[in-house]
């Protein structure tokens, strides 16, 4: 016999094989055609077969690479923030927490169905373990006993129904133990007013609030926390209230079924509550109801402070206000649309005061509401170097306005900066790089915080200053020294000398950064006032403890927003006494 040459073996061998492909193929009921311009692959995967990444097993390699790895049970991924950031009570319930964690065990009254494994050992003259699925009748079986009925056992039951059966057969040394090893896996829609409505896959025995979480939550501006409905074909199985379980931590147990629907309805009436409230939040409550103030109050929980209650009436545009005293207003009833606001209406009875630095007393003072600082400092002992005269007083309103008052200049500024126009590329070019440098010094100038000082003119306006709740006296030290700051070359504290003026301090921390010319020089008393050189009634007098400030020219050829930058530098110095650079 003639021998075959290799290559026509081969020949034939590679026609085979891409024949049985096509033949594999076709009995499949693959709809692609052949393509012969395709090479010819070894077992390769006909196109009707490939599969989903997220639905390939762990670690297949395809052409693109390794397969994700997808984790049972995990939904895709969903962004919460909105129900986080929800001003309705239960808002921030969903956040994916229960989506992540399914039952961690099976509840006692848990009812056994069909495709619920259940766990079976038998020891001593019989010996047999394995684990069983309920079958569609309802059963298990077991060798020699037969099939046991265990649909609609609980599963706390369980165990004695296998062992009743178990003893028809086995009368004496056979011992069993039966435990539900898993639960039926059932995929349960979710519909109604929720964020993603959808098939979720879960057990039998997961929580409502799994399948919910799956998907994405409720959605707080329409769905219903207290109208959930888990439905069986058009039966209503079980009404959930998630108000049970956010308030009283209540939560029924209602096993789900294959093919179940878990039903958000839409959400009902609502009363906004705002105020001094543990829980201000907008909440929900039944049509057919009208809550009272006091049922409201329950789920707000107003703080202790709380005195009285303010109730606007959803009236349409005019808008009724109705205030009460908190034991009044308990069966005042509300209606949907009303906001409930929890206030504290009563006068302070005592204030507290501190007393800083120089002295020799007590550093906290407990005073009537409506005292003065002349009854305070009357208290307090002094020593041979309390500088009384400089008195300071620093008030956190005072601190607050200071820093809404710079905010509202960087504002101006940064809208100024933002909205800028050119007549060129070159100068938007330029404007651009400016408006970013500008930008950043912005950013940091919002970091500063004032220091909140009242400006104290002298002893009699001092005494009379009617103090409030929170108030700092701060009573200098007696100082032989003059702080230099800012744009000098050697900022430092330098020693006072009587007669001095503000250059020569200034000279003698090494000058000038700049042209004297340009320098903008405040000084900063102790009592809180600020003189500015070069301005009318500058007092060129410097008092030992005085603060020099020399700040940084804005040079208005260079800066289009110099005049805002200016009086930035100067709200800066003033409030904070610091020399804030550009």
């Amino acid at each position: 016999m003639q021998k075959m040459r290799v290559s026509e073996l081969l020949r034939r061998m590679r026609f085979a094989g891409v024949a049985a492909s096509l033949m594999v193929a076709s009995l499949a009921g693959a709809q692609n055609t052949f393509d012969p311009t395709m090479p010819f692959t070894p077992n390769a995967v006909p196109p009707s077969a490939v599969v989903p990444p997220s639905q390939m097993p762990a670690g297949m390699v395809t052409q693109d690479g390794p397969a994700p790895t997808v984790q049972a049970g995990m939904p895709p991924m969903f962004d919460y923030s909105s129900n986080l950031d929800s001003d309705v009570f239960g808002g921030n319930l969903f956040t994916g927490a229960f989506a992540r964690d399914g039952a961690a065990q099976f509840n006692p009254n848990h009812i056994v169905s069909v495709g619920d494994q259940v766990q079976v050992r038998l020891w001593g003259a019989f010996q047999y373990e394995s684990t069983l699925t309920v079958d569609p009748r309802g059963n298990i079986f077991l060798p020699y006993v037969g099939p046991i009925r265990v649909v609609g056992v609980r599963n706390q039951d369980l165990q004695r129904t296998v062992s009743t059966a178990l003893n028809r057969t086995f009368r004496n040394n056979v011992q069993s133990y039966a435990s539900l090893a898993a639960a039926q896996p059932v995929r349960v829609f979710v519909s109604g007013y929720v964020h993603r409505p959808g098939l979720y896959n879960g057990t039998s025995s997961d929580s409502v609030l799994q399948y919910l979480d799956q998907a994405g939550g409720i959605d707080p501006e329409r769905g219903s926390y207290l109208n959930v409905q888990v439905k069986r074909g058009n039966t209503v199985r079980a009404r959930v209230s998630l108000y049970d379980f956010l308030l009283h931590g209540n939560m029924g147990s209602v096993q789900l079924h294959d093919g179940d629907v878990v039903f958000v309805g839409a959400r009902q009436n609502t009363v906004k509550v705002t105020g001094l409230a543990e829980n201000a939040k907008r909440f929900e409550f039944y049509r057919e109801l009208q809550p009272t103030v006091d049922e409201i109050a329950q789920m707000a929980k107003p703080t202790a402070v709380a005195t009285h209650v303010r109730v606007t009436r959803n009236t349409g545009t005019t808008r009724h206000v109705e205030y009460y005293a908190l034991a009044e207003a308990r069966g005042v009833m509300v209606g949907n649309g009303d906001e409930i606001e929890f206030t504290a209406d009563k006068k302070i009875g005592n204030i507290t005061v501190r007393v800083e630095g120089e002295h020799l007393s007590a550093q906290e003072y407990v005073l009537p509401y409506g005292a003065r600082m002349g009854d305070v400092l009357g208290q307090v002992t002094l020593d041979g170097n309390s500088e009384l005269e400089n008195a300071q007083l620093f008030r956190q309103s005072v601190k607050l306005r200071q820093k809404e008052l710079l905010n509202t200049s960087l504002r101006n500024l940064e809208m100024s900066v933002l909205s800028a126009r050119s007549s060129s590329t070159e100068e938007a070019r330029l404007r651009k790089e400016e408006a970013d440098l500008t930008l950043q010094w912005i950013e940091r100038a919002r970091k500063v915080e004032p220091l909140g000082q009242v400006i104290i003119a002298n002893a009699q306006q001092r005494d009379m200053m009617l103090l409030e709740n929170g108030d700092v006296i701060r009573i200098p030290r007696k100082d032989d020294l003059v702080l230099v700051s800012g744009e000098v070359l050697f900022p430092n504290a330098v020693a006072y000398q009587q007669g001095m003026s503000v250059d020569e301090y200034i000279s003698r921390a090494g000058g000038y950064l700049q042209k004297a010319s340009n320098a903008r020089v405040v000084v900063a008393k102790r009592d809180g006032s600020y003189q500015q050189k070069g301005q009318s009634g500058f007092n060129s007098t410097i008092n030992a403890g005085d603060q020099i400030l020399v700040l940084p020219r804005v040079d208005d050829k260079k800066r289009q927003f110099w005049k805002e930058l200016t009086q930035i530098l100067y709200q800066i110095a003033v409030g904070a006494k610091i020399v804030f650079d550009l």
